[in-house]
């Protein structure tokens, strides 16, 4: 595995499903029949790492466009909830949709001064070179 552009084994590839399934790496080892040294020896293998990451990055992705599509129904039980007629009902939903505009707009703020500050740099670059 040592090579540029070699693929993993179909072995490793299953540890990398195991992987994704087991809570450590002692019951990865376990589930796809490889042994915990051998296995920890991939996991320190830049190849092995990066298809790993790769295999985590996908079921995250899966997971964070299932909770989106949940975002969806969350916004709506919360827009009933203001309009329920329940006063204390629809002062807690509209408390928390306030919550969380606020935090978004803090999170773009903070976004937004970031940006500003990775380029400021290449201004200041620029302006020399000038």
């Amino acid at each position: 595995m040592s090579g540029h552009g070699e693929k993993l084994t179909r072995k490793q590839e299953q540890a990398i499903a195991c992987l994704l399934a087991e809570p450590t790496v002692t019951a990865a080892a376990n589930r796809c029949g490889v042994g915990e040294a051998t296995l920890r020896r991939w996991l320190r293998d830049p190849q092995f790492q990066s298809a790993y990451r790769a295999a985590r990055r996908s079921v995250l992705d899966v997971a964070i466009a299932s909770l989106h599509q949940a975002g969806t129904d969350a916004v709506a039980a919360l827009r009933r909830a203001v309009n329920s007629g329940q006063p204390g009902v629809e002062v807690r939903a509209a408390g928390i949709i306030l919550d969380h505009v606020l935090g978004t707009l803090d999170r773009m703020d903070v976004e937004e001064r970031l940006q500003r500050l990775e380029l400021l740099p290449q201004v200041r670059n620029a302006t020399k070179q000038a």
